[in-house]
Order: C-alpha cells, then structure tokens, then sequence
C-alpha cells in the first residue's frame, strides 16, 4: 500500500524510453574508471527525477498531452490527483535511492552529497522547474535567442549535465576529467533540446512515441521559429561537434559518451 500510487509510479517509470540520463551517468563513471555497481543508485535516481518531470509535463495544467513513450499519459490512466502525486513520490524517492547504506560502503560520502546537491539544483528553480516555468510563459510571446537557450539549458540541459557529472563524481574523476565532461554535458543537454525541437516538427508520432506538433500548436519559442531549421540543425550539429572535441583527453573508455552524441542528432526517437 498504496497500491494506486506504486501502481502509477511503475506505469511511467516502466514504459520505456530512451534511459538518455542514466546511460550517460553510466558512461561518464566508466570514462573516468569508475565501477558501474557503484554509479546505479544515482543513474535510477536520475531517471526517477526525470520521469517525474514528464508526468507533471503531461498534465492539463502544463502541456495537456495525451500520449508518452508510445502509451496514454498518467493523468489519462490514473486521473490528475494520482499523477501529480506519482510525480511527486518519484522524486522524493530519487533523493532516498541516493543515501542508500550500501552506495556508502563503496563511494566517499562527500562525494554523494555532491552529486546530491548538483541534482537537487538541477531539479529546482534554477534548473529543470525553473525552465519549464519560463517555457510556459514564453507560449504565444516572442523572446530571444539568448532568453531560448536560457530556456532550454535549465528545461532540459540541466539534468543532463548532472547526469555526466554525477557519473564522473561517483567514478571518481580527476578534476580536469570533470572540467571536460562538464563541457561535454553543456554542450549535449543543449544540442538534445535543440533535436526534440526539430523532432516536434518533423517527427512520426509512431516513432518518437508522444504527440507531434505539439510545440506548434501551443505557440512554444522553440529553436525553428526563432531560427529556422537550417540553422537550427547547423547549431545541434556545431554543439556535437564541440562535445566530442571535449572527451579529445580520454581514450576508447569514453567512446559510448562519443557515440551517444553522435546518437542525439541522428535519432528519430
């Protein structure tokens, strides 16, 4: 008990995905010689915070979408009360996965209360929250490019930031290691946004598995309508280009990091 909540808990969290977060988490630890047991309490808590931002995406009062990940969106399934309660247990959860007793068996716990803090910032008003209030109140008004990329790096890039360096972190990274990845995880986290903007116009609901358009519909500053496409896949491009060039320091240990890059500007999904 509650069966409910546990059961609209699972329903997100289990439906799939692409796991971007965690697997970079994963990756980032392994580039920098970490153990892979070690980082997956954080790599879960990671993807908890963002299923949790997803179902609260989701609802009436925010995006009013009806599909993710290819299935009905929570509130459609379990009404709006248990979702947003759903979102709300997920991410409270993701914060106790973190202070588990066994993590500290293996990982310094200065080094867990790091990569505690870096989430909870890139979680709150300054990160991912704070993004999506100014992408609400962006709807149906013309900003800037500076204010989008604001935007768009605490909406999105901020929790994919904090997943290459809670990896690192976790792994126990050379500072200059953690100086590069972060580098890799700015210019990622924007490049990723930039590729959904993109995906919103021209994807295939069947692929990308929520509603398509969307962005459109809702009169949303995305980086087409201030920018164009052209210009908009040159710029995700240029930010891919400048992520790998930032892992030049590792050797083949970092070449998952490298490959998802590619992955971000290539995929349909």
């Amino acid at each position: 008990m509650p069966v409910t909540l546990h059961k609209a808990m699972r329903y997100s969290m289990m439906a799939g995905g692409k796991r971007i977060r965690p697997i970079l988490c994963i990756a980032s630890c392994e580039a920098v010689g970490g153990k892979i047991k070690n980082v997956l309490p954080v790599a879960c808590a990671l993807e908890m915070v963002h299923t949790y931002s997803l179902i609260h995406d989701d609802l009436p009062a925010m995006d009013n979408d009806d599909f993710r990940r290819g299935r009905p969106t929570s509130h459609k399934v379990f009404g709006e009360a248990a979702a947003i309660l759903a979102g709300d247990a997920l991410l409270t959860e993701a914060f106790g996965i973190m202070t588990d007793f066994n993590l500290r068996k293996t990982v310094r716990a200065d080094a867990i209360l790091d990569v505690i803090g870096d989430l909870a910032r890139a979680s709150g008003s300054f990160g991912m929250v704070g993004g999506q209030v100014v992408d609400m109140e962006s709807e149906g008004v013309e900003i800037d490019l500076p204010t989008l990329e604001y935007l768009h790096t605490r909406k999105t890039g901020a929790l994919i930031l904090a997943s290459v360096r809670g990896g690192a972190k976790i792994g126990e990274g050379a500072d200059e290691e953690i100086e590069a990845l972060t580098r890799y995880g700015e210019c990622l986290g924007l490049a990723f946004q930039i590729a959904d903007d993109i995906l919103d116009i021209e994807g295939d609901q069947d692929e990308i598995g929520k509603d398509v358009g969307s962005d459109l519909e809702k009169k949303k500053a995305t980086y087409p309508s201030i920018v164009g496409m052209a210009a908009s896949r040159e710029r995700a491009s240029e930010l891919i280009d400048m992520a790998i060039d930032s892992l030049k320091g590792f050797d083949q240990k970092a070449e998952p990091l490298r490959e998802i890059a590619k992955y971000v500007v290539e995929r349909r999904s």
